[in-house]
């Protein structure tokens, strides 16, 4: 496979995460112009974690596209600039039976910010009826002797502590018919050769935190699922990988190179509707590349 791999973008790094989408050369693309809304979210309420940039600026989007009302976390002072693009697509996007869409800076690391995030989307909104557990960070290491203590401490925190935290004080303001959807990562499944050994750790806790929530809710109405992308073009990637593996990104999965994030938003437009995955529960879609993954 090695002699197959050929460069999907120029080199790039980014010094701190989360990363900045406005700076990547080229964009990545939220939109996909062929996308044909059909009213499957109208009057629904949905907040995404992590929604500024990438896989979550697409998904608040197309959610947007399909009538939902879109509330969405940044990372404030980092992610100013994307969160104010983000707006500006939302409001463009949005239909005129829905409210206007709010971003909220928020560490989903901290309990208490997430319960101050939850409450003020119910306050403004009246409940809540599509949680998308969408935020992370991830961290490049040669070595597991490399992984320290405090990173991996961080980095569970962001990457599932935030879906617990969330997850904990949304259900208050869920009825039945409403949702949860978590994104893991195609590492949960297949590992990773960027040494991401801690980053899918976390997403292998993801898989786990949606199959057993699924069946804890279950009895509610509540379905749980998840999404577990391949290789994406988000700020994620130059912001934690190094620059010769943004420029192949992609190049190992048998399609030969990274998807976008309009890609990845139809998968979440699915889960979130009641009208497309009815029967469906602590299940993991895969837009992946076609890597063949078990589970």
């Amino acid at each position: 496979m090695e002699e197959q791999r050929k460069p999907q973008f120029p080199p790039q790094t980014q010094p701190q995460q989360p990363g900045k989408e406005y700076v990547m050369c080229p964009l990545p693309l939220a939109i996909n112009p062929d996308y044909k809304p059909s009213e499957k979210l109208n009057g629904k309420v949905a907040l995404v974690t992590g929604g500024d940039s990438g896989i979550g600026r697409s998904v608040c989007y197309h959610f947007a596209l399909e009538g939902a009302t879109v509330a969405f976390t940044y990372v404030q002072g980092i992610e100013d600039r994307d969160k104010d693009d983000t707006l500006k697509m939302l409001l463009k996007a949005k239909s005129s039976d829905a409210d206007d869409p709010i971003a909220i800076a928020t560490d989903v690391s901290s309990e208490e910010d997430c319960k101050r995030v939850v409450e003020q989307v119910a306050s403004k909104y009246g409940r809540i009826d599509i949680l998308v557990n969408n935020a992370g960070v991830q961290h490049y290491t040669n070595l597991v002797e490399e992984i320290t203590e405090d990173w991996l401490v961080r980095l569970f925190r962001t990457n599932i502590f935030g879906c617990f935290f969330m997850t904990k004080h949304s259900l208050k303001h869920m009825k039945e018919g409403s949702c949860i959807i978590n994104t893991t990562s195609v590492t949960a499944y297949a590992g990773s050769p960027h040494q991401l050994l801690d980053y899918l750790s976390t997403k292998g806790s993801i898989v786990s935190f949606t199959r057993g929530l699924a069946l804890r809710l279950v009895d509610k109405g509540i379905r749980v699922n998840g999404v577990a992308p391949g290789p994406i073009w988000t700020p994620l990637q130059p912001a934690s990988l190094p620059a010769y593996e943004v420029e192949y990104l992609g190049s190992d999965v048998p399609m030969r190179r990274a998807g976008q994030p309009y890609e990845m938003a139809p998968s979440y437009v699915f889960l979130a509707s009641n009208q497309c995955s009815s029967y469906m529960t602590g299940q993991v879609l895969h837009p992946n590349g076609g890597t063949i993954i078990n589970g």
